[in-house]
Protein backbone atom coordinates (compact mmCIF):
# COMPACT_ATOMS: atom_id res chain seq x y z
CA UNK A 1 0.00 0.00 0.00
CA UNK A 2 1.29 3.40 -0.65
CA UNK A 3 2.85 5.27 2.05
CA UNK A 4 4.08 8.81 2.79
CA UNK A 5 6.34 9.86 5.12
CA UNK A 6 6.19 13.47 6.52
CA UNK A 7 8.37 14.95 9.15
CA UNK A 8 7.55 17.95 11.07
CA UNK A 9 11.31 19.23 12.42
CA UNK A 10 9.76 22.55 14.09
CA UNK A 11 7.16 23.46 16.65
CA UNK A 12 7.30 27.11 16.64
CA UNK A 13 9.77 29.92 16.01
CA UNK A 14 12.44 29.59 18.45
CA UNK A 15 12.22 25.24 18.25
CA UNK A 16 15.60 23.50 18.26
CA UNK A 17 17.46 24.91 15.51
CA UNK A 18 19.04 21.44 15.03
CA UNK A 19 16.22 19.29 14.98
CA UNK A 20 15.40 19.37 11.37
CA UNK A 21 18.65 18.47 10.56
CA UNK A 22 18.73 15.12 12.58
CA UNK A 23 15.13 14.35 11.73
CA UNK A 24 16.23 14.65 7.74
CA UNK A 25 19.41 12.55 8.97
CA UNK A 26 17.83 9.95 10.44
CA UNK A 27 14.01 10.05 9.28
CA UNK A 28 14.11 8.59 6.02
CA UNK A 29 11.20 11.32 5.07
CA UNK A 30 9.57 12.06 2.05
CA UNK A 31 8.46 15.24 3.07
CA UNK A 32 9.89 17.77 6.11
CA UNK A 33 7.49 20.44 7.42
CA UNK A 34 8.67 23.29 9.32
CA UNK A 35 6.07 25.24 11.45
CA UNK A 36 6.46 28.35 12.46
CA UNK A 37 3.71 30.10 13.10
CA UNK A 38 1.36 30.90 15.62
CA UNK A 39 -1.41 33.76 17.02
CA UNK A 40 1.76 35.31 19.08
CA UNK A 41 4.32 34.97 15.64
CA UNK A 42 2.41 36.73 13.40
CA UNK A 43 2.42 39.77 16.11
CA UNK A 44 6.16 39.47 16.48
CA UNK A 45 6.39 39.69 12.51
CA UNK A 46 4.15 42.56 12.62
CA UNK A 47 6.54 44.39 14.68
CA UNK A 48 9.25 43.01 12.65
CA UNK A 49 8.06 44.28 9.19
CA UNK A 50 7.49 47.81 11.11
CA UNK A 51 10.35 48.14 11.75
CA UNK A 52 12.24 46.57 8.35
CA UNK A 53 9.76 45.81 5.40
CA UNK A 54 11.75 43.22 4.14
CA UNK A 55 12.13 41.28 7.16
CA UNK A 56 8.22 39.87 7.55
CA UNK A 57 8.72 36.30 7.78
CA UNK A 58 10.68 33.82 10.37
CA UNK A 59 14.33 34.37 9.54
CA UNK A 60 15.88 31.37 11.39
CA UNK A 61 14.74 29.01 8.54
CA UNK A 62 17.52 30.56 6.78
CA UNK A 63 19.75 28.91 9.12
CA UNK A 64 17.59 25.67 9.06
CA UNK A 65 17.46 25.16 5.79
CA UNK A 66 21.31 25.69 5.04
CA UNK A 67 21.98 23.40 7.66
CA UNK A 68 20.26 20.83 5.46
CA UNK A 69 21.97 21.44 2.50
CA UNK A 70 24.58 18.13 2.39
CA UNK A 71 21.94 16.28 3.58
CA UNK A 72 18.87 17.39 0.42
CA UNK A 73 22.19 16.99 -1.94
CA UNK A 74 22.22 12.97 -0.64
CA UNK A 75 18.10 12.84 -0.18
CA UNK A 76 16.93 14.58 -4.17
CA UNK A 77 13.67 13.17 -3.30
CA UNK A 78 12.91 14.54 -0.19
CA UNK A 79 10.21 18.18 -0.25
CA UNK A 80 9.82 20.46 2.02
CA UNK A 81 6.87 22.65 3.50
CA UNK A 82 7.25 25.59 5.83
CA UNK A 83 4.58 28.65 6.63
CA UNK A 84 7.78 30.78 7.96
CA UNK A 85 6.96 33.13 4.84
CA UNK A 86 4.44 35.04 7.84
CA UNK A 87 3.76 37.99 6.55
CA UNK A 88 6.30 37.98 3.33
CA UNK A 89 5.90 34.47 1.98
CA UNK A 90 7.47 35.91 -1.33
CA UNK A 91 10.24 37.94 0.14
CA UNK A 92 11.15 34.81 2.23
CA UNK A 93 11.15 32.81 -0.96
CA UNK A 94 13.75 34.89 -2.55
CA UNK A 95 16.05 34.63 0.40
CA UNK A 96 15.70 30.89 0.15
CA UNK A 97 16.42 30.96 -3.65
CA UNK A 98 19.12 33.07 -3.26
CA UNK A 99 20.86 30.86 -0.47
CA UNK A 100 20.46 27.65 -2.39
CA UNK A 101 21.71 29.06 -5.28
CA UNK A 102 24.62 30.05 -3.04
CA UNK A 103 25.03 26.32 -2.26
CA UNK A 104 24.76 24.86 -5.40
CA UNK A 105 21.03 23.88 -5.48
CA UNK A 106 19.81 26.19 -7.92
CA UNK A 107 17.75 23.26 -9.66
CA UNK A 108 15.49 23.02 -6.27
CA UNK A 109 12.36 24.76 -7.68
CA UNK A 110 10.39 27.04 -4.94
CA UNK A 111 7.20 27.87 -4.65
CA UNK A 112 5.06 30.77 -3.20
CA UNK A 113 1.42 30.60 -1.38
CA UNK A 114 -0.17 33.70 -0.69
CA UNK A 115 -3.62 35.33 -0.55
CA UNK A 116 -3.60 35.12 3.29
CA UNK A 117 -2.72 38.47 4.02
CA UNK A 118 -6.01 40.35 4.25
CA UNK A 119 -4.86 44.20 5.12
CA UNK A 120 -4.54 45.39 1.69
CA UNK A 121 -8.43 44.59 1.10
CA UNK A 122 -9.33 45.19 4.87
CA UNK A 123 -11.26 48.36 4.12
CA UNK A 124 -12.87 47.17 1.37
CA UNK A 125 -13.74 43.78 3.19
CA UNK A 126 -15.70 46.04 5.67
CA UNK A 127 -17.44 48.63 3.30
CA UNK A 128 -19.06 45.18 1.66
CA UNK A 129 -20.37 44.42 5.17
CA UNK A 130 -17.88 41.68 5.94
CA UNK A 131 -18.00 43.21 9.56
CA UNK A 132 -15.05 40.58 10.84
CA UNK A 133 -16.34 40.02 13.96
CA UNK A 134 -14.85 39.44 17.17
CA UNK A 135 -15.40 35.55 17.73
CA UNK A 136 -15.98 35.76 21.37
CA UNK A 137 -17.07 39.14 21.79
CA UNK A 138 -19.50 39.93 18.53
CA UNK A 139 -17.82 43.28 18.35
CA UNK A 140 -17.18 44.54 14.80
CA UNK A 141 -13.43 45.19 13.90
CA UNK A 142 -14.28 48.83 12.71
CA UNK A 143 -13.95 49.52 16.49
CA UNK A 144 -10.28 48.55 16.11
CA UNK A 145 -10.18 49.31 13.07
CA UNK A 146 -7.16 52.12 13.24
CA UNK A 147 -5.19 49.96 15.35
CA UNK A 148 -4.58 47.12 13.37
CA UNK A 149 -1.16 46.06 12.27
CA UNK A 150 -2.02 42.58 10.17
CA UNK A 151 -5.06 40.17 9.48
CA UNK A 152 -4.53 37.00 7.91
CA UNK A 153 -6.68 34.46 7.27
CA UNK A 154 -6.06 30.24 7.97
CA UNK A 155 -5.60 28.88 4.41
CA UNK A 156 -5.76 24.96 3.95
CA UNK A 157 -3.94 22.47 2.15
CA UNK A 158 -5.30 23.43 -1.61
CA UNK A 159 -2.92 25.98 -2.60
CA UNK A 160 -0.09 23.55 -0.93
CA UNK A 161 -1.29 20.39 -3.20
CA UNK A 162 -1.44 22.77 -6.23
CA UNK A 163 1.91 24.43 -5.85
CA UNK A 164 3.19 20.39 -5.31
CA UNK A 165 1.84 19.33 -8.57
CA UNK A 166 3.42 22.75 -10.35
CA UNK A 167 6.45 20.75 -9.23
CA UNK A 168 7.54 22.58 -6.34
CA UNK A 169 10.00 21.01 -4.26
CA UNK A 170 9.94 23.58 -1.48
CA UNK A 171 6.58 25.11 -0.87
CA UNK A 172 6.88 29.07 1.13
CA UNK A 173 3.67 29.60 2.72
CA UNK A 174 1.89 32.67 4.91
CA UNK A 175 -0.77 32.11 7.22
CA UNK A 176 -1.98 28.02 6.98
CA UNK A 177 -3.45 25.89 8.95
CA UNK A 178 -0.95 23.99 10.75
CA UNK A 179 -2.53 20.72 10.21
CA UNK A 180 -2.51 21.49 6.50
CA UNK A 181 0.95 21.63 6.18
CA UNK A 182 0.62 17.69 6.24
CA UNK A 183 -2.23 17.22 4.57
CA UNK A 184 -1.27 18.63 2.03
CA UNK A 185 1.47 16.29 1.22
CA UNK A 186 -0.63 13.21 1.86
CA UNK A 187 -3.25 14.62 -0.91
CA UNK A 188 -0.87 15.02 -3.31
CA UNK A 189 0.98 12.06 -2.93
CA UNK A 190 -1.95 9.52 -2.55
CA UNK A 191 -4.53 10.93 -4.70
CA UNK A 192 -7.25 11.64 -2.75
CA UNK A 193 -10.35 13.56 -3.32
CA UNK A 194 -11.44 17.41 -1.82
CA UNK A 195 -14.62 15.37 -0.33
CA UNK A 196 -12.70 12.34 0.64
CA UNK A 197 -13.77 13.32 4.80
CA UNK A 198 -12.75 10.56 6.76
CA UNK A 199 -8.80 10.34 4.83
CA UNK A 200 -8.92 14.02 5.07
CA UNK A 201 -9.55 13.79 8.74
CA UNK A 202 -6.60 10.86 9.03
CA UNK A 203 -4.16 13.74 7.51
CA UNK A 204 -5.31 15.98 10.01
CA UNK A 205 -5.27 13.82 13.12
CA UNK A 206 -1.79 13.59 11.58
CA UNK A 207 -0.84 16.74 11.38
CA UNK A 208 -2.58 17.50 14.74
CA UNK A 209 0.00 15.39 15.92
CA UNK A 210 3.46 16.32 14.92
CA UNK A 211 2.98 19.71 14.42
CA UNK A 212 4.50 20.92 17.53
CA UNK A 213 6.93 19.16 16.81
CA UNK A 214 8.41 17.05 19.93
CA UNK A 215 5.50 17.23 22.38
CA UNK A 216 4.11 13.90 20.41
CA UNK A 217 7.48 12.02 21.11
CA UNK A 218 8.00 12.58 25.17
CA UNK A 219 7.94 16.36 25.45
CA UNK A 220 5.42 18.03 27.58
CA UNK A 221 4.57 14.18 28.69
CA UNK A 222 3.20 14.06 32.05
CA UNK A 223 5.48 11.10 32.81
CA UNK A 224 8.36 12.71 31.42
CA UNK A 225 10.48 10.67 33.30
CA UNK A 226 10.11 7.65 31.26
CA UNK A 227 10.97 9.74 27.99
CA UNK A 228 14.54 8.60 28.09
CA UNK A 229 17.58 11.17 26.70
CA UNK A 230 14.99 14.01 26.29
CA UNK A 231 18.31 16.25 25.55
CA UNK A 232 18.59 14.21 22.42
CA UNK A 233 14.14 14.29 21.98
CA UNK A 234 13.86 12.88 18.42
CA UNK A 235 11.68 14.80 16.07
CA UNK A 236 8.12 13.10 14.92
CA UNK A 237 7.02 11.82 11.75
CA UNK A 238 3.82 10.14 10.27
CA UNK A 239 3.49 7.43 7.93
CA UNK A 240 0.39 8.25 6.23
CA UNK A 241 -1.26 5.20 3.87
CA UNK A 242 -3.51 5.52 1.05
CA UNK A 243 -6.56 4.44 3.16
CA UNK A 244 -5.78 6.53 6.39
CA UNK A 245 -4.01 4.29 8.32
CA UNK A 246 -1.83 6.56 10.54
CA UNK A 247 1.57 5.53 12.32
CA UNK A 248 3.25 7.73 14.16
CA UNK A 249 7.38 7.83 15.10
CA UNK A 250 10.33 8.73 15.64
CA UNK A 251 14.26 8.49 13.90
CA UNK A 252 15.41 5.09 15.56
CA UNK A 253 18.38 5.81 18.22
CA UNK A 254 16.64 8.97 19.00
CA UNK A 255 15.44 10.18 22.64
CA UNK A 256 11.77 10.30 23.95
CA UNK A 257 9.14 8.25 23.75
CA UNK A 258 5.91 7.89 21.31
CA UNK A 259 3.31 5.55 23.09
CA UNK A 260 -0.15 5.69 23.81
CA UNK A 261 -0.09 8.40 26.26
CA UNK A 262 2.76 11.15 24.60
CA UNK A 263 0.21 10.69 21.21
CA UNK A 264 -3.26 10.86 23.59
CA UNK A 265 -1.97 14.00 25.17
CA UNK A 266 -1.01 16.13 21.99
CA UNK A 267 -3.92 14.44 20.25
CA UNK A 268 -6.34 16.26 22.69
CA UNK A 269 -3.57 19.68 23.42
CA UNK A 270 -5.12 22.86 22.14
CA UNK A 271 -8.61 21.28 21.23
CA UNK A 272 -12.05 22.91 22.24
CA UNK A 273 -14.64 19.90 20.76
CA UNK A 274 -12.81 16.78 20.02
CA UNK A 275 -16.00 15.57 18.11
CA UNK A 276 -15.87 18.36 15.92
CA UNK A 277 -12.20 19.70 15.03
CA UNK A 278 -12.39 22.78 12.63
CA UNK A 279 -9.61 23.42 9.88
CA UNK A 280 -10.11 24.43 6.62
CA UNK A 281 -9.70 21.60 4.93
CA UNK A 282 -12.94 18.76 7.31
CA UNK A 283 -13.93 18.79 10.14
CA UNK A 284 -12.27 16.29 12.20
CA UNK A 285 -13.61 14.02 14.67
CA UNK A 286 -10.50 12.90 17.13
CA UNK A 287 -13.44 11.01 19.53
CA UNK A 288 -13.47 8.44 16.21
CA UNK A 289 -9.82 7.65 16.08
CA UNK A 290 -8.34 4.29 17.66
CA UNK A 291 -4.56 4.27 19.06
CA UNK A 292 -2.46 1.44 19.68
CA UNK A 293 1.06 0.45 20.37
CA UNK A 294 2.08 -1.72 17.21
CA UNK A 295 5.88 -1.53 18.52
CA UNK A 296 8.33 0.42 20.85
CA UNK A 297 7.97 4.47 20.22
CA UNK A 298 5.02 3.42 17.55
CA UNK A 299 1.51 4.01 17.55
CA UNK A 300 -0.75 3.44 14.90
CA UNK A 301 -4.20 5.12 14.63
CA UNK A 302 -7.25 4.31 12.80
CA UNK A 303 -10.71 5.15 12.59
CA UNK A 304 -10.39 8.69 11.65
CA UNK A 305 -13.86 10.09 10.86
CA UNK A 306 -14.63 13.66 8.64
CA UNK A 307 -17.12 15.63 8.45
CA UNK A 308 -17.51 18.72 5.14
CA UNK A 309 -15.26 21.73 6.28
CA UNK A 310 -16.96 24.90 7.18
CA UNK A 311 -17.70 27.72 4.34
CA UNK A 312 -15.47 30.35 5.98
CA UNK A 313 -11.61 30.59 7.29
CA UNK A 314 -10.73 31.52 10.48
CA UNK A 315 -8.55 34.62 10.32
CA UNK A 316 -6.02 35.66 13.06
CA UNK A 317 -5.61 39.90 13.37
CA UNK A 318 -3.51 41.61 15.75
CA UNK A 319 -4.16 45.48 16.81
CA UNK A 320 -2.19 48.04 18.81
CA UNK A 321 -3.51 48.10 22.09
CA UNK A 322 -0.85 50.46 23.74
CA UNK A 323 2.30 49.99 25.95
CA UNK A 324 3.07 46.72 29.03
CA UNK A 325 6.29 46.33 30.57
CA UNK A 326 7.21 43.00 33.34
CA UNK A 327 9.86 43.22 35.57
CA UNK A 328 10.61 40.79 38.56
CA UNK A 329 12.74 40.86 41.71
CA UNK A 330 13.62 38.27 43.91
CA UNK A 331 12.48 38.36 48.05
CA UNK A 332 14.55 36.12 50.02
CA UNK A 333 13.81 35.10 53.69
CA UNK A 334 11.35 35.08 56.52
CA UNK A 335 7.77 36.01 55.68
CA UNK A 336 8.86 35.88 51.52
CA UNK A 337 5.23 35.57 50.88
CA UNK A 338 4.02 38.62 53.20
CA UNK A 339 7.11 41.07 51.82
CA UNK A 340 6.56 40.20 48.03
CA UNK A 341 3.23 40.84 48.73
CA UNK A 342 4.09 44.75 50.43
CA UNK A 343 7.05 45.27 47.33
CA UNK A 344 3.96 44.85 44.92
CA UNK A 345 1.26 47.55 46.98
CA UNK A 346 4.52 49.51 47.74
CA UNK A 347 5.19 50.09 43.45
CA UNK A 348 1.16 50.72 43.27
CA UNK A 349 0.87 53.10 45.61
CA UNK A 350 3.95 55.19 44.72
CA UNK A 351 2.87 55.10 40.58
CA UNK A 352 -0.69 56.01 42.17
CA UNK A 353 1.22 59.23 43.86
CA UNK A 354 2.88 59.91 40.86
CA UNK A 355 -0.68 59.86 38.27
CA UNK A 356 0.14 56.92 36.31
CA UNK A 357 -2.89 55.12 35.35
CA UNK A 358 -3.06 51.05 34.20
CA UNK A 359 -5.67 49.41 32.70
CA UNK A 360 -3.91 46.31 33.92
CA UNK A 361 -1.57 46.07 37.36
CA UNK A 362 -1.04 42.55 38.01
CA UNK A 363 0.68 41.04 40.87
CA UNK A 364 2.58 37.23 40.53
CA UNK A 365 4.14 35.18 43.14
CA UNK A 366 6.36 32.35 42.21
CA UNK A 367 7.30 30.18 43.94
CA UNK A 368 3.76 30.57 45.52
CA UNK A 369 1.33 28.80 43.57
CA UNK A 370 1.09 32.15 40.87
CA UNK A 371 1.79 30.47 38.15
CA UNK A 372 -1.88 27.88 38.18
CA UNK A 373 -3.68 29.85 40.67
CA UNK A 374 -5.80 27.86 42.81
CA UNK A 375 -4.53 24.45 41.10
CA UNK A 376 -1.17 23.60 42.89
CA UNK A 377 -1.28 24.48 46.76
CA UNK A 378 1.89 25.65 49.06
CA UNK A 379 2.12 23.25 52.12
CA UNK A 380 5.09 25.33 53.67
CA UNK A 381 5.17 28.87 52.92
CA UNK A 382 8.68 29.30 50.97
CA UNK A 383 11.91 30.72 51.71
CA UNK A 384 11.87 32.85 48.47
CA UNK A 385 9.68 33.97 46.17
CA UNK A 386 9.50 35.41 42.90
CA UNK A 387 7.79 39.01 42.69
CA UNK A 388 6.78 39.44 38.78
CA UNK A 389 4.82 42.78 38.65
CA UNK A 390 3.15 43.56 34.90
CA UNK A 391 1.13 46.55 33.76
CA UNK A 392 -0.10 47.32 30.60
CA UNK A 393 -2.02 51.05 29.58
CA UNK A 394 -2.28 53.37 26.31
CA UNK A 395 -0.05 55.75 28.53
CA UNK A 396 3.12 55.32 27.40
CA UNK A 397 4.70 57.56 29.99
CA UNK A 398 3.14 55.71 32.92
CA UNK A 399 4.58 52.61 31.70
CA UNK A 400 7.95 53.92 31.74
CA UNK A 401 7.23 55.16 34.95
CA UNK A 402 6.61 51.71 36.00
CA UNK A 403 9.98 50.71 34.70
CA UNK A 404 11.64 52.86 37.58
CA UNK A 405 9.99 51.63 40.36
CA UNK A 406 11.73 48.13 40.96
CA UNK A 407 15.07 48.95 41.57
CA UNK A 408 14.70 51.35 44.65
CA UNK A 409 12.65 48.49 46.37
CA UNK A 410 16.14 46.98 46.97
CA UNK A 411 16.90 49.54 49.58
CA UNK A 412 13.34 51.31 49.96
CA UNK A 413 11.39 48.14 50.35
CA UNK A 414 11.28 45.08 53.02
CA UNK A 415 14.59 43.34 53.69
CA UNK A 416 15.72 40.72 51.27
CA UNK A 417 15.24 41.95 47.64
CA UNK A 418 17.16 41.02 45.80
CA UNK A 419 17.97 39.33 42.17
CA UNK A 420 17.02 42.74 40.80
CA UNK A 421 19.02 42.07 37.22
CA UNK A 422 19.63 43.40 33.70
CA UNK A 423 18.31 47.00 33.97
CA UNK A 424 14.84 48.91 34.17
CA UNK A 425 12.14 46.67 32.34
CA UNK A 426 12.11 47.62 28.30
CA UNK A 427 8.68 49.17 27.55
CA UNK A 428 7.17 47.29 24.84
CA UNK A 429 4.21 48.06 21.94
CA UNK A 430 1.45 45.76 23.13
CA UNK A 431 -1.15 44.00 20.94
CA UNK A 432 -4.17 41.79 21.53
CA UNK A 433 -5.34 39.39 19.56
CA UNK A 434 -9.09 39.65 17.65
CA UNK A 435 -10.02 35.86 16.31
CA UNK A 436 -12.73 36.21 13.37
CA UNK A 437 -14.25 34.40 11.02
CA UNK A 438 -14.33 35.17 6.69
CA UNK A 439 -16.36 33.47 4.14
CA UNK A 440 -14.34 31.59 2.08
CA UNK A 441 -15.71 32.78 -1.40
CA UNK A 442 -13.28 36.40 -0.35
CA UNK A 443 -10.24 35.01 0.34
CA UNK A 444 -8.45 33.84 -3.03
CA UNK A 445 -5.21 32.08 -2.61
CA UNK A 446 -2.37 32.16 -5.29
CA UNK A 447 0.70 29.72 -5.88
CA UNK A 448 4.09 31.40 -7.79
CA UNK A 449 6.13 28.75 -8.93
CA UNK A 450 9.74 31.00 -8.79
CA UNK A 451 11.59 31.04 -12.01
Amino acid sequence: MRTVRIGNGCGFWGDQPKAPYYLVRDGQLDYLTLEYLAELTMSILAVQRHKDPARGYATDVLEVLESLVPLWVQQPQLKIVTNAGGLDPQGCAQKIRHLLHEHGLAERRIAVVSGDDLMPQLDALLAAKCSLAHLDTHEPLEKVRSQVVCANAYLGAGPIVEALRQGADLVVTGRVADASLTVAPAVYELGWQWTDWHLLAAATVAGHLIECGAQVTGGLWCNWREAPDLANVGYPFADIAADGTVVIGKPAGSGGRVCFETVSEQLLYEVDDPSHYLTPDVIADFTSVRLQEVAQDVVQLTGARGFPATDSYKVSIAYRAGWTASGTVTVFGADAVDKARACADIVRHRLARAGCRFDVFHAELLGAGAVVPGVVSVPVAPAEVVLRLTVQSTDRASVERFSRELAPLVTSGPPGVTGYVGGRPPVRELFVYWPALIPKHLVQPRVVLLS
